[in-house]
């Protein structure tokens, strides 16, 4: 196993999914199972390795094959390395071997097992026939999971599969949000295919063991784009938004219903105001560090998250967690579709699933209106940035007009609350930028100042119609 681990720990940096950039792996070996195979001479294993190079340690889940070196062409995709003399080990997610008995797995069910390990497939009823031909392949750009999608040889249901690289104990938000809106009916969600969990020593635990999610499979829409790609196209060219952006806030509100009626909520008490509150604070505290600019705003920022602490709240619930312009899409024939229930996936699970402000979802799409604004001024910047701006603000202010009709709430009574979460969402935004990429760092400042001075929406949620100079800024 340690010629298998040295391996990994040389491939893993160069993978998007490995959360601890430009540090060498510390890995320790926690559970493996492997999967059955049509080819008696491979093996499909899954590994779950803990990095303690991070700390806590992170938990991945690691598919691979072992295969012969001599059936393996020199230019194949996803070699790992050669742990031994013989044997080549390949990225299971660009394998056959793997990619068809993961199928099999959560589309008919079954058991892959190891030593204190088992993983278990949970086909959905919508799951498609078990002798529907498919061809994988892995989907590009994701950063924290991997994803593959199944196309069918014929007619039949196209598949994605999100295999968590990051494991947690508990059943992932993503499965349980999305699995029961689906159930329910909602037309704002892809169908539910199936899931993979498992169970395997705890890793913090020199006898326990941990239960959680692995894998999930649900219907895929081909040939689509996400929100983003669709907002910052028409931003680009000046194409009316708002008919889109109300629709989008209509499929919003009408899921946040949803997800209240089938699980409960909660009446936020002073204790969950002041946790709730006191994260707001630790954000700042840690993006002023980063970002100096932002300590002239301190003062205002605070004073905002105070009215906030006090002001009418709703009950809290579960929300999508990480809800942004690159989480939805737009299917033709079809609306609005939501996806990636999952939440931050670098938040503790705990923290993912307890109930939260449905308003928190708001200010993250708000944030994302923002930002297509200020990618196009960036890219262009010998241009006007009035019109950029005005699309923004039309795109925020039907956005927020489509989810106060659907949901019922009265948006200029929660001005206060959504105010402090908008300006949370930007704070964090300009600690990442200044780790990440700081030549965007103005796109939250400029957030936080519009926010500060009441420019940061338009007359639909209750608020004056924004200046010339709000607009240029």
């Amino acid at each position: 196993m340690d010629s298998t681990l040295a391996c990994l720990a040389a491939w893993m940096p160069r993978q998007r999914w490995y959360a601890a950039k430009g540090r060498t792996p510390n890995l320790r070996f926690v559970a493996s199972w492997d999967l059955p195979g049509d080819d008696p001479g491979v093996r499909v294993r899954t590994l779950l390795v803990a990095d303690e190079v991070s700390l806590p340690p992170v938990l991945y889940q690691v598919p691979i094959v072992a295969r012969a070196t001599a059936s393996v062409d020199d230019d194949a995709v996803g070699v790992i390395g050669s742990p031994e003399p013989g044997t080549t080990l390949i990225d299971g997610v660009t394998d056959r071997a793997y990619t068809d008995a993961l199928r099999t797995l959560v589309t008919v069910g079954g058991q892959g097992r190891g030593f204190r390990t088992i993983a278990v497939g949970r086909p959905a009823p919508s799951a498609p026939p078990a002798d529907t031909g498919y061809t994988a392949r892995v989907l590009s750009g994701e950063q924290s999971n991997t994803s593959l999608i199944y196309v069918p040889h014929g007619d039949g249901t196209a598949i994605i599969c999100k295999i968590f690289r990051q494991i947690h104990a508990g059943l992932n938000p993503e499965i349980e949000l999305q699995t029961a809106l689906a159930a329910a009916g909602s037309p704002f969600v892809p169908r539910a295919i199936g899931s993979v969990d498992g169970e395997w020593p705890d890793p913090a635990s020199a006898a326990g063991s941990v239960r959680g999610s692995l894998a999930f499979a649900q219907e895929f829409f081909s040939g689509v784009e996400d929100a983003w790609r669709v907002a910052l196209r028409a931003a680009d060219v000046g194409e009316d938004f708002t008919e889109r952006a109300r629709d989008m806030g209509i499929a919003t509100a009408k899921v946040h219903v949803d997800l209240a009626r089938l699980f409960p909520t909660v009446t936020p008490l002073p204790g969950d105001r002041e946790v709730i509150a006191e994260g707001w604070r630790r954000r700042l505290s840690t993006a002023i560090a980063e970002v100096p600019a932002l300590a002239e705003h301190r003062d205002d920022i605070s004073a905002a998250y105070e009215r906030a602490r006090h002001a009418s709240w709703p009950a809290l619930q579960r929300v999508h967690g990480d809800y942004h312009l690159g989480q939805v899409i737009l299917v033709p024939g079809h609306g609005w579709v939501l996806l990636d229930f999952e939440g931050e996936p670098l938040r503790p699970m705990a923290e993912r699933v307890r109930p939260d402000l449905a308003l928190r979802d708001v200010a993250g799409m708000l944030r994302s209106f923002d930002y297509v604004a200020g990618s196009i001024r960036l890219d262009q910047p010998d241009r006007s940035p009035v019109a950029a701006r005005a699309w923004a603000l039309n795109a925020r202010s039907a956005f927020l007009e489509g989810y106060a009709e659907a949901s019922g709430l009265s948006l200029a009574d929660s001005m206060a609350l959504l105010d402090a979460l908008e300006l949370d969402k930007a704070v964090y935004e300009a600690t990442y930028e200044a780790r990440n990429r700081p030549t965007w760092i103005p796109i939250p400042l400029q957030a936080v100042e519009r926010l500060l001075r009441g420019a940061g929406v338009t007359d639909a949620a209750g608020r004056s119609p924004a200046s010339v100079d709000d607009l240029a800024s």
